[in-house]
């Protein structure tokens, strides 16, 4: 693969959070960090004179840069310290120690504990997080313990202990932040109970926890007791606010693969994450160019083989987004909602933000490529027996027959020409007839492109259903053009694309390319034809008014507009200004017939 110079790559990234990696000539790691603004971050590695020399030498070997987009900075954070304990970086020196991220864990055992920890062991306890302050953590848990009094001792309250006496209750029940469950003075039911709403305040749903805060606070406010109301409320305040997941996915979502696919008429890209312990240790995005017409299906497939292979993947369980044949023993899951969803939006969201990098870059390198892989996917949408490199698109404009115009745009290379835009006054037409004004102006166009010996269009869109398209049709017969140029009606009720003598119309996908570059041609053509029938009603509205006088005839008016640029300066202009322009004795009848009103 061709080496895509740096600055290309540069002007390819995203604005959003994420963790960048840089790699050198041989593509080994040499540096990972986070980022809230991926492609301000990464730009200023090259944009300034750095002080400290180790810098200077890592931005002069880095060749390639890779990256991944997640949601928010606080994930950014978690990523990045995954990937630098899974790649070992040559420059993450200060990073690579032993720091781990605290979780919060429920204990599997009978009264369980709930306490802070960096180390999550598989024994069947629960573990929440990981968060990305201790001090965090520990004002969940204060905020839990004083709403819910929890045992701290790490004694084996089992029924029979507990029944032959061999614990005694300790300080932490004389001080009411236990209830005493070691000799039996709270039950094992009422415990439980309470890890319920402990597991509901971890997760999210706050209201029976803030409603005991207020009725608190309130009584506490009632007994003049201020200062214990005022810390009550700085943990009503903790709770409105904070947000409690600040993990990627679900920490119980472990040694998982995902896999996601984003395709077109030329090419797929397969992102892959790889989960463990809830937290994404490695990302890939693959590109495949497409030989024949294959399905997604089957290059996921082909992907997936190739991916875990070369990661050395052991993983059994695989999130993806259709069903697909794998080896026997592994999992395959295809989420439709929750954490399992979330992750695999994020593995297809990085798998668009890399195809849309690659757009990027190519525009810079070859900005025809793009524009051919369009044209190339609307010849074989619309069935079309060329490329549509110029299009033409007609539409129609009146109120009830009065003022009828309309309007031709023109796309050269999916892109408008405004400078060949046409607008047309409709001259053989009475009425509102959009069919014979559409066959009039469709005429009209082709004519003057025949005798001009003026390139014609590959396609023509009309504005409309089959009435409209069938009018445009009788025009091209008549210059002797139909079957030389391909034609489509668009309806706007449901853009439903129709064709010459087919009664079924064709549904593109509302996310096609294809169907994106007809809606747009239809909006400009609309756009166009408006606003020059505003215009001309505008205008004949104000001849009107001037031409209802006695002896002020379409020139008149003119001359008068011309001169005083308005009808209001008109009427306020004096018989001498008016007289200079049309005559003392128009004037005279002008000047009366605006004091008269």
């Amino acid at each position: 693969m061709t080496e895509i110079p740096l600055n290309i790559q540069l002007s390819a990234l995203p604005t959003g959070p994420g963790v960048y990696q840089f790699y050198d000539s041989n593509e080994s790691i040499l540096y990972v960090g986070k980022a809230k603004n991926l492609k301000k971050r990464v730009s200023s590695y090259f944009n300034k004179n750095h002080e400290y020399g180790k810098t200077r030498v890592l931005v002069k070997k880095i060749r390639s840069i890779k990256h991944i987009v997640v949601p928010t900075e606080s994930d950014a954070l978690l990523l990045e310290n995954n990937l630098i304990k899974e790649l070992r970086p040559r420059y993450n020196v200060l990073l690579k120690d032993d720091k781990s991220y605290p979780w919060l864990c429920l204990k599997n055992e009978r009264f369980p504990r709930f306490f802070p920890t960096r180390r999550v062991i598989k024994d069947g306890s629960e573990y929440f997080g990981p968060y990305t302050s201790m001090k965090t953590v520990r004002v969940l848990l204060d905020l839990i313990k004083s709403v819910y009094p929890l045992r701290t001792c790490n004694y084996d309250l089992s029924a029979e202990k507990i029944n032959a006496g061999k614990y005694k209750v300790c300080l932490e029940y004389h001080l009411g932040n236990c209830k005493g469950p070691c000799e039996g003075f709270q039950s094992l039911t009422e415990y439980d109970r309470q890890i319920d709403d402990i597991r509901q305040i971890v997760k999210g749903n706050f209201k029976s926890s803030i409603t005991y805060f207020k009725g608190q606070m309130k009584a506490l406010a009632d007994e003049m007791r201020f200062e214990e109301a005022q810390k009550i409320k700085d943990k009503i305040d903790v709770l409105e606010n904070y947000q409690v997941k600040t993990t990627i996915v679900n920490p119980k979502i472990s040694n998982v693969d995902v896999f996601s696919i984003i395709s077109d008429n030329a090419f797929a890209y397969v992102n892959f994450l790889q989960l463990a312990h809830g937290s994404i240790i490695r990302s890939h995005t693959m590109e495949i160019k497409k030989k024949l017409e294959e399905q997604d299906e089957d290059l996921l497939e082909l992907a997936i083989v190739e991916i875990r292979e070369r990661f050395k993947s052991d993983s059994k369980e695989l999130y993806v987004p259709f069903n697909i044949a794998v080896s026997p023993g592994i999992k395959v899951t295809i989420p439709k909602l929750g954490d399992k969803k979330r992750i695999l939006d994020l593995s297809e969201r990085n798998a668009k933000f890399f195809r849309q990098e690659r757009f990027n870059q190519i525009k810079i390198i070859d900005p025809d490529r793009h524009t051919n892989r369009i044209m190339a996917q609307m010849k074989k949408d619309i069935r079309l027996s060329a490329e549509p490199k110029h299009i033409e698109c007609f539409d129609n404009s009146n109120i009830q027959g009065s003022n009828p115009v309309a309007a031709c745009v023109v796309f050269k290379d999916g892109k408008p020409s405004k400078k060949e835009y046409r607008h047309y006054n409709i001259k053989t037409v009475t009425g509102p007839d959009d069919f014979a004004s559409m066959e009039e102006v469709v005429y009209r166009r082709y004519k003057r492109l025949q005798e001009e010996m003026q390139p014609l269009p590959q396609l023509i869109v009309i504005d409309g259903g089959k009435g409209q398209l069938s009018s445009a049709l009788k025009s091209l017969d008549l210059l002797g053009l139909r079957g030389k140029i391909a034609i489509i009606g668009i309806a706007k009720r449901l853009e439903e694309i129709y064709f010459p003598e087919d009664p079924i119309p064709l549904y593109l996908d509302k996310k096609s390319e294809s169907l994106k570059i007809i809606q747009y041609l239809r909006n400009e053509a609309h756009r166009f034809g408006i606003t020059f029938h505003r215009n001309k009603r505008s205008k004949g509205a104000i001849n009107s008014e001037l031409e209802g006088i006695d002896g002020v005839g379409e020139k008149t008016a003119q001359q008068l507009l011309k001169k005083f640029k308005s009808v209001k300066r008109i009427k306020e202009a004096s018989v001498d200004s008016l007289s200079q322009e049309v005559g003392a004795s128009k004037a005279k009848k002008i000047y009366d017939s605006f004091r008269k009103e």
